[in-house]
């Protein structure tokens, strides 16, 4: 097996360099132990003279393709590369915040200060009008011939997995015992509320364990609160704006989807920008001054990070030109130490190695916010940490020319499978950015790690069937996803889905 490698350096005042050769697939893997022995006390280095790009010898641009298994496995890295403009790096110790009440008031405080909130499943018990309502657009659905309204589709016996004339049945039933009003019960947000389930005889009073369901009513619009600690230590909290209004049909399904997965024009989901912008109605200056005074009044240092459009469509079948029905901008927030943010990057992390697995994870800290032309459309808050003390004041980093190695061998070793689910795959890496993530060891302690410095990969891929058709298409231009995070300290290869 052999591999084709063109590498372009554009380094700093350095000119051009090119390489070429061939290299045998390497037979041992460049992989440090990970789990309890990532979380250690790494060595501080010498002070450097320069920036970190300069004294680690980072080009502004890599340019490099590799070829693999016959062709089939095809590396394409053309990637502009980020390096904050500091002289040294150190790791933080990092730990979740305690989720009590004052992490709640905060939260509440900076979305709602003055505004009424009620109990979310009091707030939404259905009336004998909004079960009318429903059934009149199911019987308008059925009169149309449409019987699967909401795109179900089949089961692997031909029959449609949507029940129409169940479901007007169930609904002209529940019309029988319906109140006629809705009994709004103000609350404040807290974990572990009492609250009413149910309706009529069957209505109970239960404690709502490790969650808050409410709903405010602002000048703004009236907004869904959802907080859950279910999955300790993972604490989440999501502000949604009511779109009902837009819909023609609120039983239908609706969602936000990010710009980054539209805006290729080679996504099957494809939407012109241009569509979005005349959709828009708020100015990208606008948006960004509302999205950062609200993250601001939650007094966690957050920064700016990463923004991108979103657009709100209905569905089953996936964003569209025409199931568009609202657009915004999407706002990412972060922590900076030192001058060098914690990357911005699509995983939540948390995830278990396998399902057997007893682990109890603890997913990354992320901020989000969408603002459109009628302010915060959703917001998104997940686990927020406490940073502790410098753990290695400007710790040992090994140069760009190692880390390129274990990337290149490592996207060769951790794709080898590829061969057997598809005819062809070609990576498309076109940003590398040097920031941190955090890493921790759930086996000794799930809800206290460190922030390390790691190096990202950012793309997307091709890929062709074993029928030689196209299953999939990403250019990898706005892409989120990092294919390789390497721990800029070791070499080690860090799963962003674990969080380690």
């Amino acid at each position: 097996m052999k591999k084709k490698i063109i590498a372009v350096f554009v380094c700093f005042g350095m000119g051009c360099m090119i390489l070429s050769g061939c290299e045998k697939t390497p037979e041992e893997t460049i992989v440090r132990e990970k789990g309890a022995d990532s979380i250690k006390q790494y060595e501080s280095g010498e002070n450097a003279e320069g920036t970190l790009a300069k004294s680690l010898g980072v080009p502004e641009h890599y340019k490099n393709e590799s070829v693999y298994e016959d062709g089939k496995l095809v590396i394409d890295t053309d990637a502009d590369i980020y390096v904050p403009k500091v002289d040294s790096v150190d790791t933080y110790a990092v730990s979740a915040k305690e989720a009590n009440q004052d992490l709640i008031d905060m939260v509440t405080k900076a979305f709602f200060e003055g505004d009424k909130i009620y109990q979310g499943t009091s707030y939404y018990i259905e009336t004998k009008k909004d079960i009318q309502n429903k059934i009149t657009t199911l019987k308008k659905y059925k009169a149309e011939g449409n019987f699967d309204p909401y795109e179900y589709g089949k089961d692997e016996n031909g029959n449609l997995q949507f029940d129409l004339e169940g479901l007007i049945a169930r609904y002209e039933e529940e019309l029988k015992t319906a109140p006629d009003e809705r009994e709004k019960e103000e609350v404040t947000p807290a974990l572990n509320l009492e609250c009413w389930y149910g309706k009529g005889e069957e209505r109970t009073k239960e404690i709502d364990v490790d969650h808050f369901s409410g709903v405010a009513e602002t000048e703004n619009g009236i907004y869904d609160y959802e907080i859950s600690y279910q999955l300790k230590p993972d604490i989440n909290f999501v502000i949604s704006k009511s779109k009902d209004d837009l819909l023609a049909d609120p039983m239908e399904f609706s969602y936000w989807t990010e710009g980054e997965f539209i805006l290729d024009g080679e996504s099957e989901n494809y939407i012109p920008e241009e569509t979005i912008k005349e959709m828009l109605g708020i100015s990208y200056e606008d948006a960004k001054k509302i999205a950062e005074e609200t993250v601001e009044n939650l007094g966690m240092s957050l920064s700016l990070s990463h923004w991108d459009y979103s657009v709100f469509c209905h569905g089953e079948g996936g964003a569209s030109e025409d199931r568009m029905l609202d657009a915004g901008y999407l706002f990412a927030f972060s922590r900076e130490l030192g001058g060098v943010p914690v990357t911005h990057e699509i995983s939540l992390g948390g995830g278990l190695e396998d399902m057997d697995s007893t682990l109890v994870p603890w997913s990354y800290e992320r901020c989000v916010v969408i603002v459109g032309d009628d302010g915060i459309q959703k917001f998104e808050l997940y686990n927020p940490y406490d940073v502790g003390e410098i753990q290695t004041e400007n710790v040992k980093l090994m140069d760009f020319e190692s880390i390129i190695k274990i990337y290149e061998q490592m996207m060769e070793v951790s794709n080898a499978d590829i061969v057997n689910y598809e005819a062809k795959r070609t990576y498309h890496i076109r940003n590398i950015k040097f920031g941190y993530t955090r890493i921790y060891d759930p086996s000794s302690d799930n809800d206290a790690g460190l922030l390390v410095p790691v190096w990202d990969f950012f793309g997307g891929f091709d890929a062709t069937d074993l029928d030689g058709n196209f299953s999939h298409k990403n250019s990898g231009e706005l892409s989120t996803q990092s294919f390789m995070t390497i721990n800029a300290i070791d070499g080690s290869v860090i799963d962003r889905s674990l969080g380690y």
